[in-house]
């Protein structure tokens, strides 16, 4: 039904406006396959709709809980497109107005007409923005966008000023995850004797993480005065992000005659205990010859479980990105080589200014509250804009 009136309304409006009242051709208007996403998510809608409505108490809670979710992130969709059905049959009754007055001089009937074709210019001007909006909704996700995920950080250029501010996003994005109500978890770690961070990994679980954490791989760049010197320095640290991989999904990446696992002392601070006790962990992927490394823990189960969630995600993300080359790039290409001319984002400390240089003109000011992990969804909403403007201009081009 929808997809029959969507059809009907556009070729009235096309017919009418274009002939009588010579309104320029529209530049925009919603593809066939984009229609039939609108009818199968409208149909979905309705059963989850019918199906929570006539709960009696048989469905369990963990479903409910899921249909919930799904219901939820369908909504914003639903709403742009009861916007736009309810614009169409507007158009449509406009149209009829303007057609039976057509050849009617009386005056009543002219300022009937006059108010009519008003009310239908205003309806069109909004309608092809409200496509758009609608097509980006619709424009297929990421399988992996809904998943927790694995950051890894990487101090590059820059010494020990580079290992600080590795540190200070590492703090950044845990107090990220909680304003967000995801949980954080430090996987491993190598710090440096001034508090800095060589490198280290981390989990951010939560639905969605993924999704939203994506953004910040890449080489970040800061510029800043040390506290002994008195010239601004920059600095380099890499980042990427991986999506984690569910036990359930784990056995679906390796088998473990792939896996070389290695025990061994571990080595640096935590005491007689770490050179006594073989707790560190070295697990080996031969296939790919992806090595992780973990001797956080004094427990060598510990380690290893840390050291399979890292190795998992690495290898799920290289084979996902393998499978699609074409929309992602392999990990080494993600994170770069943290030379300090590549970069995806500067701060700025001096100007209290950070910029993100995939998106022409993002600026944030304000350091401090970006620190506190503040500002970060602002710089991410503008990144998840773009990414859905050049899905829309890939399928535009496609379509052509």
């Amino acid at each position: 039904m929808l997809r029959a009136a969507v059809t009907r309304s556009w070729k009235s409006t096309r017919r009418s406006f274009q002939s009588v009242y010579k309104i320029p051709q529209r530049n925009f208007a919603l593809h066939s396959s984009i229609v039939d996403r609108i009818q199968l998510l409208s149909s979905r809608y309705e059963e989850l709709s019918k199906e929570l409505m006539s709960n009696d108490g048989s469905i369990a809670p963990s479903r409910i809980a899921k249909l919930s979710i799904e219901m939820s992130e369908m909504e914003p969709a639903i709403e742009a497109i009861k916007d736009l059905e309810a614009r169409q049959n507007s158009i449509s009754e406009l149209e009829e107005v303007i057609a039976e007055s057509q050849d009617n001089d009386d005056p009543d009937a002219a300022e009937l007409r006059a108010m009519a074709v008003e009310e239908k210019f205003e309806l069109l001007r909004g309608l092809e923005t409200l496509e758009k909006d609608i097509t980006r909704l619709m424009l297929p996700k990421d399988e992996a966008d809904d998943k927790s995920a694995i950051v890894e950080i990487r101090a590059g250029t820059g010494g020990d000023e580079a290992s600080l501010f590795a540190a200070d996003i590492l703090r950044m994005y845990q107090k990220y995850a909680v304003l967000c109500g995801w949980r954080f978890e430090i996987l491993s770690i190598n710090e440096t004797d001034l508090g800095g961070c060589k490198e280290c990994a981390v989990s951010i679980t939560g639905r969605g993480a993924y999704g939203r954490m994506k953004f910040e791989s890449g080489t970040h760049r800061v510029q800043r005065v040390p506290v002994n010197d008195t010239r601004v320095h920059t600095s380099a640290i890499t980042i990427a992000v991986l999506p984690e991989v569910e036990e359930v999904e784990m056995k679906n990446v390796f088998s473990p005659k792939d896996l070389r696992i290695d025990v061994y002392r571990a080595s640096g601070a935590g005491g007689q205990h770490v050179n006594t006790t073989e707790s560190a962990v070295r697990i080996t992927h031969l296939p790919t010859n992806t090595v992780v490394a973990v001797q956080d823990e004094r427990s060598q189960h510990q380690n290893k479980a840390k050291a399979m969630k890292i190795l998992c995600a690495r290898v799920y993300d290289a084979e996902r990105r393998a499978a699609n080359s074409e929309r992602d790039k392999m990990r080494m290409s993600q994170i770069g080589s943290g030379d300090r001319s590549e970069r995806v984002r500067t701060y700025n400390f001096p100007q209290s200014r950070i910029s993100d240089h995939r998106v022409e003109g993002l600026s944030a000011f304000g350091i401090d509250r970006m620190l506190e992990g503040v500002l970060l969804d602002e710089l991410i909403d503008a990144l998840v804009l773009k990414d859905q403007n050049d899905k829309l201009q890939q399928m535009n081009e496609q379509l052509k």
